[in-house]
């Protein structure tokens, strides 16, 4: 995801306020090949000198925005890659104010979930991506390592009934973590 020509980070970002995380940014100018690199599912079209031209002639803002559903998002914020309609369609997005043409449309977003781990890895070369879990493996996570903690602390703040429930919960979970690392006193124990 990124922003190149005349919108700049702080008028995007009155846009999307309610993205939940700006993870990484970084300015920075592609050559030529690079922009070859990064577009090279494009290659062979027509407009792919000019769109290699364009974005590497002056520097953009590249970011790994965090969200639920954030390519969705993101391309709600920025509007249809064709500027010129989406002044008339969806007058509020981001391409419609910045963008001045179909290859010259101020922004770019990720297509896929796939897309966006290709894009960032060649953006961020030094970033570490985790693993995205699996709907079943969250569920089985929480199910395991979240929920039984959590019920129990739950319980023990409906039986105390503190004047800042919110403060001891927290406080109990802390001093409750089953993950909580063990310290021991000092003295070595030797396997026989």
């Amino acid at each position: 995801m990124g922003l190149q020509g005349k919108a700049t980070p702080l008028q995007a970002k009155q846009k999307w306020d309610n993205i939940k995380k700006l993870y990484e940014k970084r300015k920075l100018q592609l050559s030529p090949e690079q922009c070859s690199d990064f577009y090279a599912d494009q290659y062979g079209k027509l407009f792919f000198p000019s769109l290699t031209a364009f974005m590497s002639s002056c520097p953009i803002v590249v970011m790994i925005l965090a969200r639920d559903n954030a390519i969705a998002h993101w391309k709600s914020i920025i509007g249809p890659v064709n500027s010129i309609k989406t002044r008339e369609t969806h007058p509020g997005c981001l391409r419609a104010k910045y963008g001045t043409s179909d290859l010259k449309n101020a922004l770019h977003g990720s297509e896929s979930f796939h897309a966006a781990e290709r894009e960032i890895k060649f953006m961020f070369p030094n970033s570490v991506i985790e693993p995205f879990p699996s709907r079943e493996a969250t569920e089985e996570y929480l199910s395991r390592s979240v929920n039984p903690t959590l019920l129990h602390g739950l319980t023990e703040l409906c039986k105390n009934k503190p004047l800042n429930p919110c403060i001891w919960l927290a406080d109990w979970l802390i001093n409750n973590n089953p993950n909580k690392p063990q310290i021991c006193d000092g003295a070595i124990v030797e396997a026989e």
